[in-house]
């Protein structure tokens, strides 16, 4: 069985997660705590020398980084019969295109305001800075409303939506610390019409992150 260890939160940490949901695949949850320092012990660096979350175990195998893990899952069982790269060699490249995009683009934009906004202490917020930010989440959103033409990114349900989506609740999620941020007026109809549809797979609530819910 796949152990997977995972931080509440983390974008990465739940892409992985959904796509071990996606593909029905039994796996052991172990929660890392980022608080209690679980990531530098020496247990945890010995599969994860970079002391970050996520990351799997699978009869013996250590594989970390989000993106890898999301391709060995793929490849490592096909016989699951629910794909996260669905299609012919160019659709796949379509959908590794953009998981590339997002993992580039919009976590970097999207990473600037996470530590001006939930990193920062508010006394010490710079609203240049925030206001910055902002902006360049907005661009990033806009292209990524663009960019969607149907249903999900990939024409079907694919490792770029798993991708994409965390990334894009953790932007909506800082609304909980700054209410005037506002991220969610920036996302556009396309894209809220497909965050419905995220949230409306059967195992959503599931990978929904644990600390998220009490507030």
């Amino acid at each position: 069985m796949i152990t997977f260890y995972y931080g509440s939160g983390s974008p990465f940490a739940w892409r992985v997660w959904l796509a071990l949901e996606h593909k029905q695949l039994a796996y052991d949850l172990r929660e890392i705590s980022f608080s209690s320092g679980d990531l530098k012990t020496p247990e945890y660096l010995r599969i994860n020398p970079r002391g970050k979350v996520p990351t799997i175990e699978d009869d013996g195998f250590s594989l970390y980084e989000s993106a890898a893990i999301v391709e060995y899952l793929e490849d490592q069982y096909p016989q699951s019969g629910v794909s996260l790269f669905p299609g012919d060699a160019r659709s796949k490249a379509h959908i590794r295109r953009l998981v590339n995009e997002a993992d580039l683009y919009l976590d970097a934009a999207g990473r600037k305001l996470v530590l001006a906004v939930l990193f920062t202490d508010k006394e010490q917020w710079d609203e240049d800075q925030i206001r910055a930010g902002r902006e360049a989440v907005a661009v990033e959103l806009s292209t990524f409303e663009d960019y969607l033409s149907g249903d999900y990114y990939g024409g079907e349900l694919s490792a770029a939506d798993l991708t994409i989506y965390p990334l894009v609740a953790l932007m909506r999620r800082m609304a909980v610390r700054k209410p005037d941020l506002d991220v969610a007026s920036l996302i556009g109809p396309k894209m809220s019409a497909w965050i419905q549809r995220i949230e409306s797979l059967p195992y959503y609530s599931k990978t929904y992150p644990p600390h998220w819910k009490a507030k």
